[in-house]
């Protein structure tokens, strides 16, 4: 690439003065990046996504047949495997911040990922590696050994390794392939994300498809297989462009910034703040020394004022000639302190849209079980039951655009908002419809059972109601268009109120809450299936449980969950309109946010 460098002619219009290419040198605007460069990045996520919805979405009807374990433990085991690959997209962040960078990062990961789905498909083609088949529920059912799920497991969470760092990354390198200083490639960038969102879905869409019926028709090992083929095409594609990504240097994870602030506060917990904030330690006082260090933070971070509120993260920041000489633990400065109190700020809002996930994590799990017993046939065709999450994929894909072109020109002209809904508002939307999906999912569940007890199929752990699979498509409906608000609003809001020099870790912030929302649906299934023991509200007979009971809960739940979400958003205030108010203009680049 070196001979195609006009080394005599190269003008700063024609390079990039914070990218590189993959040998080091300054990125030239015409032969890297964009869309091209994006594209390829796109597909390794639309394979993330197929591969790992793949394993999901039907993963509870093979713990279930195959493995014979129960609904409530198949339930759990589903939610965690989930729980832990959206979790680990903090350790990927973190990894490609502090470490291997965003290019590294993925490309590890996605191998990860294939050696993980590589194993799984393993296990379901050796004999030896799951339980002989049995009818579910006959003492005849040998439940499965501790090493056949020794290599389940090791499989699942080799995949949720890989998954969580590849997909720490992906929207982030993306985003790297465009100039943010460039107009016309800042406009391109949020066209990205709301293709990246497109991709994702489209991912789904072949998983709970195409993938799910392979899987119950033709064999798991075909299903999964295909899922191995995939993500290894995808690294291939990635690969292929490394000569034309754009690589930037690495800034460092913003949780060792968040971890410095707070230590530097406890060993400073005992010393008086001074009465003028000006006094306190900053980013112009950093030593001679360190002026090419001081003038990238400047480059990178937008000086902010002094706030009152968390005042004891303030002592950071007191000046001393101890602390100023021992470096970043001990002394932090005040634009660092109020960065990590933008963070702080956000946490409410963080910890009230985990309920969701909750809700969402029924769709994978006992949503399917409930579909296993109803009449599934369109003519002689029988729809896998799986594969009714078709319904909540769509409904994401249809309230987009309806979002788009029609509610948001109406909120326009109601709220004066040039976006429509603000995030929040989104949210608030989602977890509106999220509540009314559960009403819907306990209403129909009602029915279910009354039709199984109508018929003398209680007992029947086998048996296919006389019922239609399509009662259940109101409950995906709902929650599908509950993601559309919610997971676009949650989104929006971290990448707006993230202070500049913590964007990367706004995608692991919102992912956490996904990770979260899992990790709290398999502790309540076990608390109620442990509480419940004598009249379950989760048998493995779900004729002979009241899952209805536990819909009902979840409503309740999500009830008052959304009561303090509504107080904290009230009370909350945009980081655009606080800045306003202190007669500050945000740089450019800070209002970038994905519609």
């Amino acid at each position: 690439m070196a001979s195609v460098i006009p080394q005599t002619n190269m003008t700063a219009a024609e390079t990039l003065p914070d990218a590189w290419d993959y040998k080091g040198r300054p990125s030239l605007r015409s032969s890297s990046g964009g869309w091209t460069s994006a594209a390829m990045i796109l597909g390794v996520e639309a394979f993330e996504r197929l591969t790992t919805l793949g394993i999901a979405v039907n993963l509870v009807t093979y713990l279930t047949g195959t493995m014979h374990l129960g609904n409530a433990a198949a339930a759990n085991n589903v939610t965690n495997f989930l729980g832990t690959s959206f979790m680990l997209c903090l350790l990927g962040g973190f990894v490609a911040d502090t470490f291997l960078g965003r290019y590294l990062t993925i490309g590890i990961f996605a191998t990860v990922q294939a050696t993980g789905v590589t194993l799984l498909t393993i296990s379901t083609t050796i004999p030896s590696l799951r339980p002989p088949k049995c009818n579910p529920g006959s003492e005849a059912c040998i439940p499965a050994t501790g090493k056949q799920f020794a290599v389940l497991y090791l499989a699942l969470y080799l995949t949720a390794l890989g998954t969580g760092g590849l997909k720490s990354s992906v929207s982030g390198f993306g985003s790297d392939q465009f100039d943010e200083s460039d107009g016309k490639e800042r406009k391109q960038m949020i066209k990205f994300f709301n293709w990246f969102f497109f991709f994702i879905n489209t991912g789904s869409l072949g998983a709970v498809t195409v993938l799910v019926y392979i899987q119950d028709n033709v064999g798991r090992e075909w299903g999964y297989g295909i899922c191995a083929c995939a993500i290894v095409l995808g690294l291939v594609v990635f690969l292929a462009g490394t000569r034309r990504y754009r690589f930037k240097k690495l800034v460092g994870s913003p949780l060792t910034q968040i971890a410095t602030v707070f230590v530097a506060a406890w060993r400073k917990r005992r010393l008086d703040l001074p009465s003028d904030p000006s006094l306190l330690f900053n980013v112009d006082d950093i030593p001679a020394a360190a002026a090419a260090q001081t003038q990238s933070k400047k480059k990178s971070k937008q000086m902010l004022p002094h706030s009152k509120e968390f005042r004891f993260l303030d002592k950071a920041a007191i000046k001393d000639t101890e602390s100023t000489t021992k470096g970043k633990w001990y002394i932090s400065t005040l634009t660092d302190v109020e960065e990590v109190k933008m963070v702080i700020r956000m946490l409410p809002t963080w910890a009230t849209t985990i309920m969701f996930w909750t809700v969402y994590a029924q769709m994978t799990t006992f949503s399917v079980s409930q579909a296993t017993t109803l009449d599934r046939h369109i003519g002689s065709f029988e729809i896998p039951a799986a594969s009714l999450t078709v319904f909540f994929v769509a409904s994401i894909l249809i309230t987009v655009p309806i979002y788009d072109r029609i509610i948001t020109p109406v909120c326009r002209k109601l709220l004066k908002n040039p976006h429509g809904l603000t995030p929040l508002q989104r949210i608030a939307v989602g977890l509106v419809l999220s509540i009314i999906a559960m009403v819907a999912a306990a209403l129909t569940e009602v029915k279910r059972l009354r039709v199984a007890r109508s018929h003398g199929l209680t007992h029947d752990r086998e048996a296919t109601l006389p019922l239609t699979v399509f009662i259940l498509v109101p409950q995906f409906l709902l929650v599908g268009a509950g993601e559309a608000f919610t997971y676009i609003g949650q989104l929006d809001f971290f990448l707006r109120e993230c202070p500049k020099g913590m964007k990367t870790m706004s995608t692991g912030l919102f992912l956490s809450t996904l990770a979260l929302g899992f990790f709290l649906s398999s502790t309540l299934v076990t608390i109620i299936h442990k509480v419940t023991l004598d009249k379950p509200w989760l048998a493995d007979n779900l004729n002979e449980g009241r899952l209805y009971d536990f819909y009902w809960l979840l409503t309740i739940l999500s009830v008052f969950n959304l009561a303090i979400f509504l107080f904290c958003a009230k009370r909350y205030v945009y980081k655009e309109k606080r800045m306003t108010e202190l007669g500050i203009e945000l740089e450019e680049g800070d209002d970038l946010v994905c519609h």
